[in-house]
């Protein structure tokens, strides 16, 4: 309980400070998301108006202190403002309807990586020196290479434009209405194949790379031994010994991998036209959102924080040696 706490006390002062830079970095950035509005809409706001906005978004004359204390009580009260690019949709509402998508497909993505790559990084460490530890890591490992929107963009020209096999933009057709029945769950499958598959094909080298050094580390464990001696079946071995010892490194990895979900899948969700928050966090940028920015840059650290303090209690159910540091 002592690690726990201890452990919660740090992300607790890493998400303040995540949210004091989610605060200062937006107002760093050239030019006034207020007097863009107004270039766009010339000769219809009034001066009232226009100050009213700035208090709205809080980018008015305050000092900059009192803009932060500000900030952190609507954070606490959980009012993230009004969209300035989606204007007058809640940050809230905006980052609700996007959220979604993102979690399916770069967590979809994410657990094919880390299963289909610890799986095999087992094998070529097990029978090392054989078909797929010679033939199977210097491959993935070039393919992984290349940038996500590189192999995006060469999957989405084969297969969807010169093919023809799936579909080439969106989460899902046009004509097909939304809803729990197999005719969406299937279109929307269709729609994730090809964004899916270029993350995967770009992340599954270094999980299997990381866990085949592991469990070499491990197979020449004494313990490894012991239970060769004892004639137990290599299977279990591999698995119930080897692998569950050689798991922990895998499972930070994957607790860490969960913060670069958004970032990984932004220029894939960009080539698709996927409606991701990778996508909708571009499109704030551009349109200098601060609201929506600062919303989704808060979204996503505490998800990121979360599971690494989730991932800290499973090390103490994994690894009973982390409860006596």
């Amino acid at each position: 309980m002592r690690f726990i706490l201890r452990r919660l006390g740090f992300y607790l002062i890493a998400f303040w400070v995540s949210i004091t830079l989610n605060f200062l970095l937006p107002r760093f950035m050239p030019g006034d998301p207020v007097s863009r509005m107004f270039a766009r809409n010339q000769d219809r706001m009034q001066p009232e108006q226009i100050e009213q906005l700035r208090k709205l978004l809080g980018v008015d004359d305050r000092p900059l202190w009192e803009q932060y204390f500000g900030y952190l009580h609507n954070m606490l009260t959980g009012q993230m403002g009004v969209s300035m690019s989606r204007f007058p949709a809640p940050v809230t509402e905006v980052i609700g309807s996007q959220v979604g998508w993102t979690l399916l497909l770069g967590g979809t993505a994410l657990v094919i990586a880390a299963v289909v790559g610890n799986l095999l990084g087992i094998l070529a460490a097990w029978r090392r020196g054989g078909a797929v530890d010679s033939a199977l890591p210097p491959l993935l490992i070039f393919i992984g290479s290349f940038p996500y929107f590189w192999l995006a963009m060469g999957a989405l020209y084969l297969f969807g434009v010169t093919l023809g096999w799936f579909p080439i933009r969106h989460a899902f057709s046009d004509t097909i209405v939304p809803g729990f029945s197999w005719e969406f769950i299937s279109d929307v499958g269709m729609h994730l194949v090809l964004p899916a598959l270029t993350i995967v094909l770009v992340s599954i080298g270094g999980w299997m790379l990381g866990m085949r050094n592991t469990m070499i580390a491990t197979n020449a464990e004494d313990y490894i031994t012991m239970a060769e001696a004892k004639g137990l079946r290599p299977g279990r071995i591999m698995f119930r010994y080897a692998a569950r010892n050689a798991m922990l490194p895998s499972v930070t990895a994957f607790g860490m991998s969960l913060g670069f979900v958004v970032g990984g899948a932004l220029l894939t969700e960009v080539v698709f036209a996927y409606p991701g928050v990778g996508y909708q966090l571009l499109a704030a940028v551009q349109g200098l959102d601060y609201p929506l920015m600062q919303g989704l840059f808060l979204t996503i650290t505490a998800a990121v924080l979360l599971a690494n303090f989730l991932v800290d209690i499973l090390y103490v159910r994994l690894d009973p040696r982390v409860r006596s540091n």
